[in-house]
């Protein structure tokens, strides 16, 4: 009978952790490669038209998170009870066709939009504008300063090519007009320059950064040369200055007349979010942030970049966030299956406008509907579909102890076969370009889980039938359970003290 007990007494333990375990095992075990497999098509699916910010396509999907979220019994965590948190976009539709630019002085003439003038880059001026032309010579290593007075206010030309960012940089702050880009570009090249056909592009009036770029123009050396003259400036002298400190030149006696037609239409776009609450009557005012991006960047009329190939023109973006905005459905349906809450509460937000510049997270972050010092960690997944079976990066992890917090659970679950490793390709900066930044900024411990960048990166052919189901499944339940470490750790996560005087108190 003792031996009979005592055997008992020693099997106790182990016994009472299998039963903490079920719980958890039930949670994890929901997450499966159909249901992943299923979500993906959904979300990548050809008539979600990429999801591009903003879209009614990237609003139904909203919509279908939404959907899951409350099917689970999340509690909604957007505005006005709502699972939503929309932010105001401004849309602007540009027609070249309509747009020219005249010039006033000894020999007047126009330049014709999409034709003798490209609009490149940035916001559109609306209506006619007009401002004397100044021409900048130099080089930006070699010195020279520019004032606001030479600048401001004018039509700037800049030579393309090397060393143009660097000049762009001094440029800028000084609010020209507009710019202009003048450069020998041969007609393979000019076909293919953004501006000839109409055109959408999308300001979010919400960030930061004050003023956006101004319009960026380009035009070819020999049209830009009888303008130069006029101005007593050879269009061939820019190059024989490269060498000089920088110099603002004036074009005497030249103006010109930006008369741009765009028409502006106000809109929105979504994050998505549900909360589940926590079990510990005081822990449960403390949340751990799990997110993804659930836009993408369209179809080639939305401005963000997809090219056509054939006769596919949708960039699906299965990987780049469907596979991300997967995960975190099949997590809140995991933690809400579980049998036993965590001591701490879960937001599960998808985000949108994270390829037009992270808008979505940094609109939360800016405006939280849960108190963002409450906030103790940031489980950020962004394209986690793809690449070697048995292996995810994990970004930042260096920077709290979050780390290895993670390397515990991975240690502890070998059973899925997914080892988190560091960052593979710090020349990409992966660390500023997901929406877990917005929340390291402000002081909230992050994770970013990816498994990289591979030939379909922003591609028509990043499709649902490329997706590792099987290895997006083992890889949510690893989050799953580190999740659940977090909610229920005693302490909160610790940053890096000299992480966070980088990234959170700005030092370098």
């Amino acid at each position: 009978m003792r031996y009979r007990l005592a055997l008992l007494l020693t099997a106790l333990p182990g016994l009472a952790a299998a039963q903490r375990q079920r719980p958890a095992a039930r949670g994890a075990a929901s997450i499966t490669i159909a249901d992943v497999q299923r979500r993906i098509a959904i979300i990548a699916d050809d008539s979600m038209l990429g999801r591009a910010t903003p879209s009614p396509q990237l609003d139904a999907v909203a919509a279908y998170v939404a959907g899951e979220f409350q099917r689970f019994g999340l509690k909604p965590g957007g505005d006005s009870g709502t699972y939503f948190q929309h932010y105001p976009l401004e849309v602007l539709r540009f027609d070249p066709e309509s747009s020219t630019i005249r010039i006033t002085g000894r020999t007047p003439g126009m330049w014709r939009g999409g034709q003798d003038v490209l609009l490149v880059e940035g916001q559109p001026l609306a209506g006619a504008a007009a401002g004397p032309a100044v021409v900048i010579t130099g080089s930006a290593d070699a010195g020279g300063t520019l004032d606001s007075a030479g600048v401001a206010g004018k039509i700037v030309f800049l030579a393309y090519g090397p060393g143009l960012n660097a000049i762009a940089a001094k440029v800028l702050p000084l609010r020209p007009l507009a710019i202009v880009l003048v450069a020998g570009f041969p007609d393979s090249i000019w076909a293919r320059l953004p501006g000839h056909e109409v055109s959408v592009s999308v300001r979010n009036p919400s960030a930061e950064g004050g003023p956006g770029v101004p319009a960026v123009f380009a035009v070819r050396t020999a049209t830009a040369g009888a303008l130069f003259a006029q101005g007593g400036v050879s269009v061939d002298s820019l190059r024989a200055w490269g060498d000089r400190p920088l110099a603002a030149r004036s074009l005497t006696g030249v103006t010109l007349q930006l008369d741009v037609r765009s028409r502006m239409q106000h809109a929105s776009a979504p994050n998505t979010i549900g909360i589940l609450e926590g079990s510990d009557a005081a822990l449960k005012k403390e949340y751990v942030l799990v997110t993804a991006h659930m836009d993408h960047i369209g179809t080639p009329s939305a401005g963000e970049g997809c090219t056509p190939r054939g006769a596919d023109s949708i960039c699906n973006g299965a990987d780049d966030d469907g596979s991300g905005t997967v995960a975190v459905i099949e997590l809140a349906q995991a933690f809400a299956s579980a049998s036993e809450r965590p001591k701490r509460s879960l937001v599960f937000m998808t985000v949108s406008g994270e390829e037009r510049g992270l808008w979505g997270s940094g609109y939360f972050a800016d405006h939280p509907t849960v108190a963002l010092a409450d906030v103790i960690a940031d489980l950020n997944i962004d394209m986690v579909g793809r690449n070697a079976k048995d292996t995810v990066a994990v970004i930042g992890r260096e920077h709290s102890n979050l780390g290895g917090t993670l390397d515990s659970v991975a240690a502890a679950h070998r059973e899925l076969n997914i080892k988190p490793v560091g960052d593979l390709w710090p020349q990409e900066g992966l660390f500023f370009r997901s929406d877990h930044y917005n929340f390291a900024k402000k002081g909230v411990p992050i994770l970013f889980f990816t498994t990289g960048l591979h030939p379909d990166y922003h591609q028509v052919s990043d499709s649902p039938d490329k997706i590792d189901a099987e290895k997006e499944a083992r890889f949510a339940r690893l989050v799953f359970y580190l999740g659940l470490a977090v909610a229920n750790t005693a302490q909160r996560p610790r940053w890096n003290p000299d992480s966070y005087k980088r990234i959170v108190g700005g030092g370098n």
